[in-house]
């Protein structure tokens, strides 16, 4: 029986400031065998990690990350606005450091493209070329709203999967993933049924349900079938699949 993925949403974000250096750290200390993590392009072209096209929310700065130079948004803090201040000085990381950090070891790595509201053209082909320099094609799922962009990306790396981000609602999913070429289902965990999880498997799909904290969730969604789940929480997650042995 397949290991279940645990996927630490936005790192440790229960514990630490999200997507920070210290977060996807710590997720792994509680047991996440997997990262969830957003990928917007600089003014410059380089690739950060955050989630919010805009920056006040995670950060001392303002205005969009899209008009920001690496330098600039590198000198904000993405820390101290969490807690008590204790991460005060973390900053927003580049995909590099996130894929260096995981290098030696064999955690799954989910890349949400956040290019649902602002295109960021070449973004597919920058996040293929740093996941290559890497090796860690194999260990890589792309995710993203933006399906035109999983089509795009799967054209230029047909060898890297991609999982289709969705709320709710969409009529036999695993039949529309083919249209998109994608492999799994990122599926908000209330659109997901047992009958869904058995109708996409026999059609070779998989899905990793988000973002789930609740325990009973988890165990439904575990019974259920599911491949993955991503989660604030991935120490609960950890501590519940230990007990089901899986």
């Amino acid at each position: 029986m397949a290991k279940i993925l645990n996927f630490a949403h936005r790192g440790a974000s229960a514990v630490c400031p999200e997507n920070t250096m210290a977060a996807f750290r710590r997720s792994l200390d509680l047991g996440a065998t997997g990262i969830e993590t957003d990928v917007q392009l600089t003014r410059d072209g380089q690739l950060v990690l955050i989630h919010d096209e805009e920056l006040s929310r995670t950060t001392n700065g303002s205005g969009y990350v899209k008009d920001k130079t690496l330098e600039e948004l590198r000198a904000l803090d993405a820390g101290a606005w969490f807690g008590d201040g204790s991460f005060a000085g973390e900053k927003i990381p580049r995909l590099e450091e996130l894929l260096e950090l995981l290098l030696q070891r064999d955690t799954v790595l989910n890349i949400e493209l956040k290019n649902g509201i602002f295109p960021y053209p070449g973004m597919e082909e920058k996040v293929i070329a740093a996941v290559r320099a890497y090796g860690m094609s194999s260990r890589v799922v792309i995710s993203s709203f933006n399906h035109y962009s999983l089509v795009h990306f799967k054209t230029l790396a047909p060898d890297i999967e991609t999982g289709i981000l969705y709320m709710e609602g969409l009529y036999r999913p695993w039949n529309y993933a083919a249209t998109v070429g994608a492999e799994a289902l990122h599926a908000n965990h209330l659109a997901v049924l047992p009958e869904f999880v058995r109708d996409a498997a026999q059609n070779g799909v998989v899905y990793h349900p988000f973002t789930v904290n609740d325990p009973k969730r988890m165990e439904f969604l575990i019974d259920a079938g599911v491949a993955g789940i991503i989660t604030d929480v991935p120490d609960v997650l950890a501590g519940l699949l230990a007990r089901k042995g899986r």
